[in-house]
């Protein structure tokens, strides 16, 4: 009796386990009335999102994507529409703090004059240098405003002498915690 309910057991599971699909096989996978997927990925992505989980291993939480500052969301389908979407998974960066340098631009007491004197630099500067990052916080009790995120004195050197040029002669490069993308 135990011999036929395994054999019941094992004709039953072995159809069900043909029929399995990968996560992105099923992601991919077209439904009616919804959009479809595309993922572009390498293969040691793939094999480390499709394989099975190791014995006595758990998985991770997935990591929620964000989309880039600047960037339009897009809206929410309307019923019967369909669209598509791509992910690329082949250039997923992240960001690590370590100690660097930045050119600190302005600093100022805690008005608000003070705050928008150091907004204005940020933009005077972001105007100049669209592709670098300038920063604007509040260190108690003064607005600063800091840019760049360099590993070495002489890169943060240059951009001190690029904003003597543009007329900030109060710069000095200041030794900190950086972002830098790996």
């Amino acid at each position: 009796m135990r011999h036929l309910l395994l054999i019941a057991i094992l004709c039953v599971g072995i159809p069900m386990g043909a029929g399995a699909q990968t996560f992105t096989q099923r992601l991919q996978k077209p439904v009616a009335g919804q959009g479809t997927v595309t993922i572009h990925q390498s293969d040691s992505i793939d094999q480390l999102v499709n394989s099975a989980p190791l014995a006595g291993k758990t998985n991770a939480a997935p990591v929620p994507t964000v989309p880039a500052a600047g960037t339009a969301q897009a809206a929410p389908p309307t019923p019967g529409a369909t669209t598509t979407e791509s992910v690329d998974t082949t250039t997923v960066k992240k960001n690590y703090k370590v100690t660097g340098y930045r050119v600190q631009a302005f600093a100022g007491g805690n008005s608000r004059a003070v705050r928008q004197k150091a907004e204005s630099t940020r933009n005077a500067i972001k105007q100049q240098f669209p592709n670098v990052p300038v920063y604007v916080h509040f260190y108690s009790p003064r607005w600063i405003c800091r840019v760049g995120n360099y590993r070495t004195y002489e890169e943060a050197h240059q951009m001190l002498v690029s904003l003597q040029n543009m007329g900030f002669s109060q710069c000095s490069i200041v030794k900190g915690k950086i972002i830098v993308n790996y």
